[in-house]
């Protein structure tokens, strides 16, 4: 299993709007076959995504699809901050 986690600090005043958008790539990405886990998280103007994965072969079919690739365009211009990405291992 594979498990990324994404941050996104958004500007305060695009905040709604990028929750807009978040929730609808929810949305999608829990139609994915491969998708385990899609959750968001908030708190003021910080997003987290907690995802997690079957396989590789599942995450880079994600990363090709025009719903999130649409999605990392778009949002760029609404987040303070590059947006986040780990990869990471469950160690306990």
């Amino acid at each position: 299993m594979i498990s990324i986690t994404a941050i996104f600090n958004s500007k305060p005043e695009n905040t709604e709007q990028l929750q807009n958008m978040l929730h609808s790539l929810v949305t999608e990405t829990r139609k994915e076959a491969a998708c385990i886990r899609y959750d968001l998280h908030a708190t003021e103007n910080n997003f987290i995504l907690w995802e997690e994965w079957k396989d590789q072969p599942g995450l880079d079919i994600h990363n090709q699809q025009p719903y999130l690739l649409d999605f990392i365009a778009k949002s760029e211009a609404l987040v303070s901050t590059p947006i986040q990405v780990y990869k990471t291992t469950q160690i306990l």
